[in-house]
């Protein structure tokens, strides 16, 4: 060793802090080359990766206001979205960067709870488009654990993988959406001593792609099998998003508040909400510990009243009332809706307990024998909706040119 030295950049073993010697001791390579080399392939690595690393990382108040052009509401929500996704990628960044690391950052993935139809989904697939990132929505519903008949945990790489264009390094850094959670919670009452295939066993399932695991994953129908091909994909960056209902949730937050709590006094205390759930609240619902776990960023979203649903109807990009008018627009026809008809349709969705996807579903009902009529019908200008259209299903006003009203006129004379 007293005379070796390194074999790319020629100092000897007195120059630098460490020589690393091969398996046969005939070269060597010192402490700094080690580091460079570690650099040349890491920036190599970098560049093979998705487009989250070639676009400056936008801060949480840069995701907050983009999530605001297109979620109405839920301001807590969106902000600790906007901060959970920002430390999410910056931790992918910090992993991947040039420094020796002296802090291991773990992975954070996102448990979303709160009423059908509020934007749990939405919230998801934006944060995706902020990014320009993979993104694939999937029902736990559909999944079922290995063995059994149905999607396994692995197809949900599969449909990432599509949607990366089968580009396996983008893929490794998208956002998978695992909508309906709820329903795999086990059945903490049931004396069924068959196999919970849709409920607890999902969950074990799916522990090993939310920790991050290396995943041999099937190209083509998402299915694995013997004649299929396959391609390695980590999960160790894919950012896991789950949502759900969670009905009755609020019960047992409920009962955990006040179980120390007894007479008249009880019944003035108000149920609370989801924003203080625990784990053992989680856990008392039918979801098991390790599952939880791995979901340590919870974040409870709001559910819609009616100013909710009357803005959802107008403000946000995109949004309903706006589509509608930009049909009509198309044949020349200018379409307006009253202000009471817009509170009718907000009252009744929320009747409907659909959240703001009933919003679409009464438009489509309301809106059906106009779309049909007003291609054809000649000289029509304008057509206004009000609140009647809504509860009474009474026919919309409908505005003709000048001229065509004069020449209709002038037929009904030619009639008498």
């Amino acid at each position: 060793m007293e005379d070796a030295f390194c074999s790319f950049c020629g100092k000897s073993h007195t120059q630098v802090k460490r020589l690393v010697s091969s398996p046969t001791s005939t070269c060597y390579i010192c402490d700094s080359c080690v580091e460079i080399c570690r650099d040349i392939v890491l920036e190599a690595e970098q560049k093979n990766r998705g487009s989250v690393y070639q676009f400056g990382l936008p801060n949480p108040m840069e995701i907050k206001a983009y999530l605001d052009d297109y979620i109405v509401g839920q301001e807590r929500a969106k902000r600790a979205m906007a901060v959970a996704v920002y430390n999410h990628y910056k931790r992918l960044k910090y992993n991947l960067g040039k420094k020796q690391k002296s802090v291991v950052l773990d992975k954070s993935n996102i448990l979303l709870i709160g009423p059908t139809g509020v934007g749990k989904t939405l919230i998801a697939k934006t944060l995706a488009q902020i990014l320009k990132v993979p993104f694939v929505c999937v029902d736990a519903t559909s999944l079922t654990e290995a063995g059994y008949v149905g999607d396994d945990v692995e197809s949900i790489l599969s449909k990432l993988l599509i949607n990366a264009d089968y580009d396996v390094k983008k893929a490794e850094i998208g956002i998978i959406y695992i909508d309906e959670i709820d329903k795999i919670a086990r059945k903490v009452d049931s004396r069924n001593m068959t196999r919970d295939v849709s409920g607890e066993g999902v969950q074990q399932a799916l522990l090993k792609i939310l920790e991050g695991a290396t995943v041999e994953v099937s190209v083509g129908n998402g299915k694995k099998s013997s004649h299929a091909d396959t391609v390695t994909m980590n999960t160790n960056n894919i950012l896991f998003i789950c949502g759900g209902a969670f009905v009755r949730l609020d019960e047992i937050i409920f009962n955990r508040n006040n179980s120390n709590t007894l007479g008249f006094s009880r019944q003035k205390e108000e149920k609370q909400g989801n924003e203080s759930v625990t784990l053992e609240d989680l856990v008392n619902y039918g979801m098991i510990p390790e599952f939880v776990g791995r979901l340590p960023v919870v974040i409870a979203l709001e559910k819609l009243d009616k100013v909710g649903m009357m803005n959802i109807l107008t403000t946000p990009k995109n949004n309903l009332v706006d589509q509608y008018k930009t049909i009509f627009m198309l044949d020349g026809i200018d379409l307006e809706f009253k202000n009471d008809a817009l509170e009718a349709i907000a009252s009744r969705a929320l009747s409907l307990g659909m959240g703001a996807r009933g919003l679409r579903n009464i438009l489509e009902d309301v809106m059906l024998d106009t779309m049909y009529s007003s291609p054809s019908a000649e000289g029509l200008e304008k057509i206004v909706i009000d609140k009647d259209c809504i509860s009474k299903k009474a026919k919309p006003q409908l505005k003709f040119k000048k001229t065509n009203q004069h020449s209709s006129k002038s037929i009904k004379k030619q009639k008498n």
